[in-house]
């Protein structure tokens, strides 16, 4: 089985399991060792499912304007927390690949491993919530047969996403690309760069 195969596998374990209660608050249940990439994988789809659900939340036009700003901090801190989890899993690709020499030649690529594992998480909640709608029994037939070409199209996408990654660590692997992580410097969350908040401070 190729890595995002694995990785496929894992998402789509997360997401059942967030949906087997389906609520945001649902506490983490993580089957895997927490020394294990498994279990960084989990965690990654896991946070990704309940912003997916908090961003359907902050939606409703009917929305107590306290709630939703209750939940925007809360998504602003999950977007930290999916960061710092892609980070974290690049940091198991630099430790996996330390011992490689790049060739003269070797290429950088345009990001790095874990940012495209994180788009293959939420193409697989795509899926999942496509496949849903797709399958409404309460919705139009012309309204499940378009869900049904776009569920199409992100199959596709999600094949060659997975292909394109497993391409890259196999070169990275051989030492035809190499592997350059820059850490994320999210200023709005940070009280000596976001200029509200170093403001209030005066």
């Amino acid at each position: 089985m190729s890595f995002t195969a694995h990785c496929n596998v894992i998402f789509n374990k997360a997401i059942e399991d967030y949906h087997v209660i389906d609520n945001v608050d649902t506490p983490i249940n993580n089957p895997y060792d927490r020394d294990e990439i498994d279990n960084r994988l989990y965690l990654k789809c896991w946070i990704d499912t309940v912003q997916w659900h908090l961003e359907d939340i902050i939606r409703d036009p009917h929305i107590d304007p306290i709630e939703a700003l209750a939940l925007k901090r809360r998504i602003d801190r999950s977007n930290q927390d999916r960061t710092d989890l892609v980070e974290q899993i690049d940091s198991y690709f630099r430790q996996k690949y330390s011992d490689v020499k790049p060739k003269d030649d070797a290429r950088l690529n345009t990001e790095s491993p874990a940012w495209a594992i994180d788009r293959l998480s939420i193409l697989a909640l795509k899926i999942y919530h496509m496949k849903e709608q797709a399958e409404r029994h309460d919705a139009s037939e012309e309204h499940r047969q378009r869900c049904q070409d776009k569920l199409a199209s992100l199959l596709e996408q999600q094949k060659d996403l997975g292909t394109a990654i497993d391409q890259l660590l196999e070169d990275i692997e051989a030492g035809r690309k190499y592997m350059k992580v820059y850490r994320q410097m999210k200023m709005y969350n940070d009280p000596s760069t976001n200029p509200v908040l170093y403001g209030n401070k005066k």
